[in-house]
């Protein structure tokens, strides 16, 4: 796997890759905007010419993260309408900057149902792609953890959006780690990571998966809630990135970390180190358990009660 991290770009865009070099990456990750704010930035001709030389003394696979603010599953006209309209930025702005992948959470249907969701999500897929004719940066579908109402975090939502979208060629799917598991595919067992990825196949077939969000998670399989740790120190384990590392299936495909950064000089390269590390490596151990102990109760009065 091509392990690297998402990256900041503050000093401009072309920055991320000298960070993406300290930190070992051999992929990365960027948000080209301000992910929560609506207003679309002017990249002009000089930012893109330094972004695609950066990205040639450093030919590295690029994604861009999609803004957190867009909703392609809602019902509701003025944010659909938003919605669209910068998803359709983003992917004029990353073709125009030579990124490779935008990647895209879905969005959430605020009670309208989840069949409303997935509706919505297809229906805006469709105007996106007419409206970005010509386009090279592909839209990755993310998966969720299933937090509130949104849509994505069963990937009979994903086979549905692929099967009924007009161009599912121009479509893959970025798995994020932590939010499969948060979304009840316990990736951490040996069975549970087969049978997730028979069912991925089955659904929309193993090669729609071109890249990987590779985080440990804070919080329990089936718990729908989005919580990132750091490789090897949450429930997922070490383990279950060793089986990814090691899967011959995905050894080209782009992964990168999410996770708070360490160290502000080299913020992942510890993390993308461990990953790379896996690879050819013996399986890890099992972490030992641990065991909480409590303090004990008071005890209770002995004697009759009034």
């Amino acid at each position: 796997m091509l392990f690297g991290a998402h990256e900041s770009v503050a000093g401009g865009l072309a920055k991320a890759f000298d960070r993406g070099r300290v930190d070992g990456c051999a992929a990365i990750q960027i948000f080209t905007k301000n992910s929560n704010m609506w207003r679309e930035p002017f990249v002009d001709a000089e930012a893109i010419a330094q972004f695609r030389a950066a990205h040639a003394a450093q030919p590295v696979p690029v994604m861009a993260h999609t803004s957190y603010l867009i909703n392609l599953a809602t019902d509701k006209a003025d944010i659909l309408e938003k919605s669209r309209d910068a998803l359709v930025a983003e992917v004029k702005r990353s073709s125009a900057l030579g990124v490779d992948f935008c990647v895209l959470h879905p969005g959430a249907h605020l009670g309208a149902g989840e069949d409303v969701g997935v509706r919505r999500t297809v229906e805006s897929l469709d105007e996106v792609h007419e409206r970005t004719p010509g386009a090279t940066a592909r839209i990755l579908i993310e998966n969720t953890a299933g937090q509130g109402t949104c849509v994505g975090h069963r990937i009979e939502h994903l086979a549905e959006i692929f099967a009924r979208v007009k161009h599912p060629d121009r479509l893959g799917v970025c798995l994020d780690t932590q939010h499969t598991f948060a979304a009840g595919y316990d990736i951490s067992t040996q069975g549970g990571y087969e049978a997730t990825l028979g069912e991925i196949d089955r659904a929309v077939g193993l090669a729609k998966i071109e890249a990987f969000h590779l985080n440990d998670s804070k919080k329990p399989a089936g718990s729908r809630v989005d919580r990132h740790e750091h490789i090897g120190d949450g429930l997922l384990g070490l383990r279950t990135f060793w089986r990814l590392a090691n899967d011959p299936r995905f050894a080209r495909t782009p992964g990168v970390v999410e996770t708070e950064p360490r160290d502000p000089e080299a913020p992942y390269r510890d993390e993308v180190a461990l990953l790379r590390s896996l690879v050819g490596a013996p399986e890890p151990k099992p972490a030992a358990p641990t065991f909480k102990l409590e303090p004990p109760e008071p005890k209770k009065k002995k004697g009759h009660s009034r």
